[in-house]
This record gives C-alpha cells, sequence and structure tokens, in this order.
C-alpha cells in the first residue's frame, strides 16, 4: 500500500487539491503515466469549481469511497482521500464523525468497514 501522509505539507490548505498536489500527481502517473495526466486534468478541473470549499470536497469524496466501498488494496482512493482531506484541514475528528453519519444514509456494515480502514491509513 502507498504511504500517505497525515500531516499537511504545507500550513495552507491548496487552492486546487488536485492541481496543487505534485505527490498526488507523482502517485497517480504511477499507476499508469496516461492515467495520471487524465485524472489530474479532468479531477483538477472538478476540483477548481469555484462554489464548493476544497474541505467539503474532500468530506465528499470520502463519502463517495465510503458508499462504493473504495477502502484498501491497490487502486483504491480511500487512501489518498483521507491524505487530500486532512492536507485540507479536516481532522480524523471531522472524518470519524462523518463516518458516523454515513452509518444512517450509506449502513453501518459500510460504515465499520470504513473506521477499520480509517485506522489502518493513519496508524500507518
Amino acid at each position: 500500500m502507498t504511504q500517505i501522509s497525515t500531516m499537511p505539507t504545507s500550513t495552507m490548505p491548496y487552492k486546487n487539491a488536485v492541481l496543487d498536489d505534485q505527490q498526488l500527481q507523482q502517485a497517480l502517473k504511477k499507476i499508469n503515466p496516461k492515467f495520471g495526466d487524465f485524472v489530474t486534468r479532468v479531477a483538477g478541473e472538478a476540483w477548481g469549481l469555484p462554489l464548493i470549499d476544497q474541505k467539503t470536497k474532500a468530506l465528499i469524496v470520502i463519502t463517495v469511497d465510503v458508499v462504493n466501498q473504495n477502502l484498501l488494496g491497490s487502486g483504491t482512493p480511500f487512501a489518498a482521500h483521507v491524505d487530500m482531506a486532512i492536507k485540507q484541514g479536516v481532522t480524523r475528528a471531522e472524518i470519524e464523525e462523518l463516518l458516523l453519519f454515513l452509518c444512517v444514509y450509506a449502513g453501518f456494515n459500510k460504515a465499520a468497514a470504513s473506521f477499520g480502514a480509517l485506522d489502518e491509513i493513519l496508524t500507518d
């Protein structure tokens, strides 16, 4: 599994969580160079939309991962999205509260698996 930083690399959140994060872009290119370039362009444009702030977008992508159970293993985005959220100022406590909230709407089993994955990601 790719090692994820649990501390922001700067004191200020990125203006664009995809386009401003060179570490993320390199990780995407390691999956496949064309895939990395494509995802950077498309996701970068989506993350650049102005009405929803970067922190909220980071919480939304974590929600999508929970609902789809894209949590651990090769090619799954949950660890990258947790890292992205932390870089945007989201705390572990906020992620945990989000997972509790999602118990009601996504299902208790999905939330339980997500808590386990979160623990694994943040203790590595």
